[in-house]
């Protein structure tokens, strides 16, 4: 058998990351739903859970860069498959918590976990899985499939944990950590894949050329907004629709729907990417979240509110993934798209700590999240703004400016 025919197939790999970053998000993103009975339980206030929360996305975004780097020199197969491992870590500590300080312990092994295993280096796999031309809509597809996680285990757990203890919700959790490691190792086979036909530079100039790149840092800094309001809203949508006095299983339903509807979103957003500037389609998606952020919090929660919200929300969720993992692309190639991404993702890992943590100091203080969500959308529409006015390769104004100075010559 000749070494072409025992390549693996895109296919097998495209399954592998969308199948990881599922379960890996799918349970980051439904953690959220542990808050009123574990803190009710162990004593704990909203903050203590948030702080947790935070400390698990200071570590996924100071951990990105350079897990990154590393899995662009060794390999992604390692990488992904050892984040499976700090997951389950990541869970048993939580099982073990009896205080806000090995609640935190456990939030830093699942940002270990998903700096493996989340976004970066699953959108680096599948990017480098499949030609060019596809790459916009494929990393679509397989953003639009990984989002089934949320559709599937929020209800899962909310189910259990209207049943039983939480810690058995823990334990569905470890059960669902240790899939993601065969789909880990299923993803890593792109790492037997021929390397990119690139212009050939080292990854201190790629860096380089990133951090002096007008185009690269204005989606970098916009990127704040989407950790701040996604982590927001999965961390205290469930605490908020409590307060209001809702159903429990009303925030489950809502993260299902989100999920769910995402893969629309998720594949749309990868479509429109082949086909307009990512960098406005970027700007688009901050402004339209804000909107519907503003649109729901403005009136108390209804069941139909709730999840017309999240629908809406679900088409705006994880879209921006392949739109800045494009863009990071069509900027600087593959090659060393994992360290590039994680460099991106900082900037959204302080966002999330703003949403997460900033959120439940928010609500300690005034006993309601009228000020947080104000606080949301004005970022975000400022963000949406400057991404479209600032994040392309040219500045139109300066254009303008030169074709009319060219003209009066």
């Amino acid at each position: 058998m000749s070494g072409v025919a025992r390549l693996p197939r895109p296919a097998f790999i495209l399954a592998g990351a969308a199948t990881m970053m599922s379960l890996g998000m799918g349970m980051r993103q439904s953690l959220g739903l542990f808050l009123p009975p574990l803190t009710h339980d162990i004593g704990l206030t909203a903050a203590d859970f948030t702080f947790a929360v935070a400390v698990q996305n200071v570590t996924w975004g100071l951990l990105q860069a350079p897990v990154g780097a590393l899995a662009d020199k060794h390999g992604l197969r390692p990488a992904m498959m050892a984040g499976g491992v700090l997951y389950i870590l990541g869970m048993l500590a939580m099982l073990a918590a009896n205080g806000p300080w090995m609640l935190a312990l456990s939030g830093a092994f699942i940002g270990m976990a998903l700096s493996c295993t989340a976004s970066s280096l699953a959108m680096t796999a599948s990017a480098r899985a499949v030609s060019a031309e596809k790459r916009s809509q494929i990393l679509g597809l397989v953003g639009a499939f990984s989002s089934l996680g949320t559709l599937i285990i929020a209800p899962a757990l909310q189910a259990i944990l209207a049943r039983w203890h939480w810690h058995v919700g823990v334990e569905f959790f470890l059960i669902v950590a240790a899939c993601m490691i065969p789909a880990a190792f299923m993803a890593g086979a792109v790492d037997r894949m021929p390397p990119p036909a690139e212009r050939r530079a080292t990854m201190r100039e790629v860096i380089g050329s990133a951090l002096t790149s007008r185009p690269f840092l204005v989606m970098a800094t916009a990127y704040f907004v989407c950790g701040l309001q996604l982590v927001f809203l999965t961390t205290h949508l469930p605490n908020y629709l409590a307060i209001c006095g809702e159903d429990p299983m009303l925030s489950a339903t809502a993260l299902a729907t989100i999920g769910g509807v995402n893969v629309i979103g998720s594949y749309t957003a990868g479509w429109l990417g082949a086909r307009f500037p990512k960098y406005i389609l970027l700007g688009i998606l901050y402004l339209s979240r804000s909107a519907v952020i503003t649109l729901y919090f403005i009136t108390p929660p209804t069941p139909t509110s709730t999840i017309v919200f999240a629908a809406a929300m679900g088409m705006l969720w994880l879209g921006v993934i392949p739109l800045t993992s494009g863009y990071v692309a069509e900027l600087f190639g593959v090659r060393y798209m994992a360290t590039i991404l994680g460099l991106n993702f900082v900037v959204h890992q302080i966002g999330s700590v703003v949403g997460a943590w900033g959120g439940g100091l928010v609500f300690d203080a005034f006993g309601s999240y009228d000020v947080a969500w104000r606080i949301g959308v004005l970022i975000g529409a400022t963000a949406g703004i400057v991404q479209i006015t600032l994040g392309g390769p040219h500045l139109p104004w300066v254009g303008r400016r030169r074709r009319a100075a060219v003209a009066a010559e």
